[in-house]
């Protein structure tokens, strides 16, 4: 793995995982604490970056909760993982994003939020914090994102 540029930046590559679907605890504790305890709060953050701010953290955190109820949070929450894979050109893996979220959902939102942190975004910040933390922060690198979001 690539070695940490800042407090929470790697190098990435495109079209890699900055870390593996079971690195929860040997990469970044407190997130993975927070999606396992949490994973309602965590799933909204994501969404609401993913959506670049359409669709807020709260918003996609009661629509989780809602599908769960039904059966299929996990489908709703595969389709945000699906959004970031084509955001950042990346693979498919170990297996479907259906999969992956149905079996070990807190180890993918774990994985999601870690990927977005160290391609440089706070999930926790929001979109809106985000941006304007680009726009006050030169020393922060641009948002990494494939041609097909360009």
């Amino acid at each position: 793995m690539s070695e940490h540029e800042g407090k929470d930046v790697k190098k990435v590559s495109e079209g890699q995982w900055t870390t593996g679907l079971y690195d929860c605890f040997s990469e970044d504790i407190p997130t993975c604490c927070f999606t396992w305890f949490c994973p309602c709060v965590a799933f909204g953050r994501i969404a609401e970056i993913l959506d670049k701010g359409e669709t807020g953290q709260g918003l996609a955190g009661l629509m989780v909760v809602a599908m769960s109820h039904i059966g299929c949070g996990w489908y709703y929450a595969s389709t945000y993982r699906a959004k970031l894979r084509r955001q950042y050109s990346l693979p498919e893996e170990p297996c479907s994003d259906g999969a992956i979220h149905f079996f070990c959902c807190s180890c993918a939102l774990s994985q999601e939020h870690r990927e977005l942190k160290y391609r440089g975004l706070d999930p926790s910040l929001g979109w809106e914090g985000n941006i304007e933390k680009r726009t006050s922060d030169t020393t922060t690198p641009p948002f990494v994102t494939s041609s097909m979001d360009r």
